[in-house]
């Protein structure tokens, strides 16, 4: 199982970005997507996830209605599209995957990819 994250970079404030995460080895239809952040000096935290088969999604408060998870099961990866984009979105960006349940909880995913950095700065 490998997940390969990329998208990040630097975007002036009320830009978009758009990350993806490349899965291999598995069949990501099968899984939950999570999408994380961890700024500087903070905890990892749970941004975007995702069901497998029911469709449900997750989004933490701060990022409802400017965050959008998605997958491409034919593509075998999923995307984070960022809009609206805040100085406070500025962190690591990691995807993660597991079977189901999915929940928001880093501790109950097992398969990480590397790490993107997002910007958000004028």
């Amino acid at each position: 199982v490998q997940l390969q994250a990329s998208g990040g970079g630097l975007v002036q404030p009320g830009g978009s970005l758009r990350l993806s995460c490349a899965a291999s080895g598995f069949s990501l239809s099968y899984y939950c997507i999570g999408w994380f952040r961890q700024a500087p000096g903070k905890e990892r935290e749970a941004v975007s996830y995702t069901g497998s088969s029911d469709g449900s999604t997750y989004y933490r408060d701060s990022v409802k209605g400017r965050f959008t998870i998605s997958r491409d099961n034919l593509k075998n990866t999923a995307y984070l599209q960022m809009n609206s984009l805040k100085p406070e979105d500025t962190a690591v960006y990691y995807c993660a995957t597991d079977l189901p349940p999915c929940n928001s909880s880093p501790e109950e995913y097992r398969y990480w990819g590397q790490g993107t950095l997002v910007t958000v700065s004028s």
